[in-house]
């Protein structure tokens, strides 16, 4: 199968493009600049030059392509709706080039806004009122293509996807302890993070890819909840900083736009995901990760 990947070069796209190199598919890689392009080549792939603000380099890969893993996105916290709105139109474009033709759509989701407090499974849909106020639509976007054609299909995604190259939620955090000299959770700290590898959540699209329905919605979950106290208690011993707590209050101030992910309790389920797909996490657990010192040294080099 030729599959156009967007964000190939990416946290999990990369992975993703290697995972299905490695299971025998073609590869054509979406890349924005020359250095995304040559890493693409290295790696196996074959190279499609565009972006995701270019909506004809998104249709012409998709039209070259028996299928679509979408995991690209254009992470600017400081305009985070206009990067939403870019995603929408994006999985629009790529969703209106597959239309009728049955091909599959997987586009990337997450868990942490679908129901917090309660263990989240495949079978929930988002809150209302947390999607209100959340502008990014990914997941709705392209299950509303299945209707006119495309085998579409969300694939969720923990808070954190952690690894070797992560520069997400973790990242964040461990920035914001140094430069605060402390390393803080919210209230008791006994509010629950999911989380996967990013080679699990790789080897999982591929198995949506090759044996996933339409209309479904696959969890990338490797631990059901992982108390953020623990978290930080790992960044302040690492850090050498102490480890304090904060009133939900006082979170703002200290996390500014990230405290809304501090304090959510976003436990998810992926018994269904594993029970259809045949998909089994295998990799070590985000505390173990984060216990190698590899964040760390990486934090200190930004």
């Amino acid at each position: 199968m030729r599959v156009f990947v967007t964000g190939a070069t990416g946290f999990i796209g990369s992975a993703t493009v290697q995972e299905l190199i490695g299971a025998g598919h073609r590869v054509l890689g979406l890349a924005r600049s020359d250095d995304a392009a040559r890493s693409l080549s290295t790696a196996g792939a074959e190279v499609h030059r565009g972006s995701l603000d270019d909506l004809e380099s998104l249709r012409g890969g998709a039209a070259a392509s028996d299928a679509v893993i979408h995991t690209a996105f254009i992470h600017d916290w400081a305009n985070f709706p206009a990067a939403a709105k870019a995603d929408e139109r994006a999985i629009l474009a790529l969703g209106e080039t597959l239309a009728g033709s049955d091909r599959p759509l997987l586009v990337t989701s997450g868990t942490a806004l679908v129901a917090p407090g309660r263990v989240v499974t495949e079978e929930d849909v988002p809150d209302p009122s947390l999607v209100a106020s959340f502008p990014r639509r990914s997941e709705e976007t392209a299950l509303a293509m299945v209707s006119h054609g495309v085998s579409a299909a969300a694939v969720r995604f923990p808070a954190s996807v952690h690894g070797d190259g992560d520069h997400g939620f973790v990242p964040i955090l461990i920035g914001i302890a140094r430069e605060k000299g402390v390393s803080a959770y919210v209230g008791d700290g006994l509010n629950r993070w999911a989380a996967v590898h990013r080679l699990d959540a790789a080897h999982l699209f591929r198995l949506a890819l090759e044996n996933g329905a339409a209309g479904a919605r696959y969890h990338g979950v490797g631990e059901e909840g992982v108390p953020f106290r623990a978290i930080a208690e790992l960044i302040g011993r690492h850090l050498s900083v102490p480890v304090v707590s904060k009133s939900p209050e006082e979170a703002a101030g200290h996390f500014g736009f990230f405290a809304r992910f501090v304090s959510i309790d976003s436990p998810a389920s992926s018994v269904m995901t594993q029970k259809r797909l045949g998909w089994h996490p295998t990799h070590r657990g985000l505390i173990e990760d984060l216990d190698r010192g590899h964040y760390f040294e990486s934090a200190a080099i930004a």
